[in-house]
């Protein structure tokens, strides 16, 4: 081995002296014999490092035109990312200076149907927009139960089966509220001005890693197949959002949000643990609505008033909500136990007649008007003056 080793460099010193040096051969201590040397390091080559990073750019430049030109034609307008960074700004709001606004509270329901530039121009004052996506807002109204910088009004909208949860999806918005880095602040910020308002594909929805999931795959036997839920609304810096024009536009694209409503949204399978057997809701709605009790006592104790909300549905998901959980066995016992007026769209004409092109939520022009008409009633009835106290 060694001769072999020293034939090499032989061969190397030989080559040299006929052609000269190669200056980009990798040297060895083995070059320099009894010279201790550090571990060598092979030169860099002469390139045109330039040429190829412009060309490097223009490739990168060209992907990424035809991935955004791809979703724009598919229809994909660039919005604001509903992340738990954008939920965690507008809720240190409320700490900063402005606890006596008004907070909505909520799943997607209250998120995509109550639009804030109606409110705004009715009462002079956005709110603060705090409803998440597939998630119970009963865990969020005990965190503003227990913040006393909250003097305002709040809000609270409920969908039937969210009273047997206590969170969903999203309820680490807390956690990440707390515990969130400097750096993922900053993070947050240069996205929401420099990459999120001009390109439509920075969406998790469009990311690549999905819509290969979502492709046509063999099913593996016995496995769930539960489709996910597809992309319905877009979001704005403060978290307006109304639902995307494509649900209500493209056939196609309703009747896939649709095919996600009637496989499983409903579904026992979807619900948590201690909520899948139905013999078991009534003990978990009295927990909900012992908590829920307990939390609107400490906001009515510091003056806030309260007012929960059940907005429209319709189709399929209406008589799968009524049939599964009526308004007597979930929104009335939460209004009794609280002490808290409410305001279900059935009892109102100005609430119903709205579209909901997937059954849950409303279209963004009847978004509006049902906003209005909300709105017309809160003032009216409970939010006014000389309205009766809570």
């Amino acid at each position: 081995m060694a001769a072999a080793d020293s034939d090499a460099v032989k061969s190397r010193h030989a080559r040299d002296a006929t052609h000269g040096p190669d200056p980009y051969a990798r040297r060895t201590a083995a070059d320099r014999p009894g010279i201790a040397q550090p571990v060598p390091v092979r030169p860099v080559p002469r390139q045109p490092w330039g040429r190829i990073l412009i060309g490097s750019v223009v490739v990168l430049a060209v992907l990424l035109g035809g991935w955004e030109g791809y979703w724009r034609a598919f229809g994909v307008v660039p919005g604001i990312r509903n992340s738990d960074g954008l939920w965690a700004r507008e809720r240190r709001r409320i700490d900063a200076g402005e606890g006596a606004a008004t907070v909505v509270i909520g799943d997607s329901r209250l998120l995509f149907d109550l639009q804030l530039p109606v409110w705004e121009q009715l009462s002079g004052r956005r709110p603060i927009q705090l409803s998440l996506e597939a998630t119970s807002p009963l865990f969020l109204l005990e965190d503003l139960a227990n913040d006393e910088h909250f003097t305002g009004r709040l809000l609270v909208g409920l969908a039937p089966m969210n009273i047997l949860r206590s969170g969903g999806r999203r309820t680490d918005v807390l956690g990440y509220l707390r515990h969130e880095s400097p750096s993922q602040r900053i993070g947050q910020w240069l996205s929401m001005r420099f990459i999120e308002p001009y390109l439509a594909f920075d969406d998790p929805d469009f990311a690549l890693q999905t819509v290969l999931a979502r492709q046509a795959w063999p099913v593996r036997p016995n496995a769930p197949q539960f489709a996910p839920v597809r992309k319905l609304s877009v979001s704005e810096a403060d978290r307006n959002s109304h639902l995307w024009s494509k649900v209500e536009d493209d056939a196609a694209y309703r009747d896939a949000a649709r095919s996600v409503w009637a496989q499983h949204h409903w579904a026992i399978d979807t619900l948590p643990p201690a909520a899948q057997r139905p013999e078991a809701w009534p003990g978990l709605i009295d927990e909900r609505v012992a908590a829920a009790a307990r939390a609107v006592a400490k906001l009515r104790a510091r003056g806030v008033k309260v007012v929960f909300v059940r907005p429209p549905s319709s189709g399929p998901y209406l008589e799968a909500e009524d049939r599964e959980l009526p308004r007597t066995r979930s929104f009335e016992p939460l209004l009794r136990a609280t002490g808290a007026p409410g305001i279900h769209f059935q009892d109102y004409p100005q609430l119903q007649g709205l579209e909901t092109p997937e059954w849950s939520h409303l279209s963004a022009a009847d978004a509006a008007r049902f906003t209005a008409a909300l709105y017309d009633i809160l003032e009216r009835t409970h939010w006014e003056p000389g309205a009766p106290p809570q």
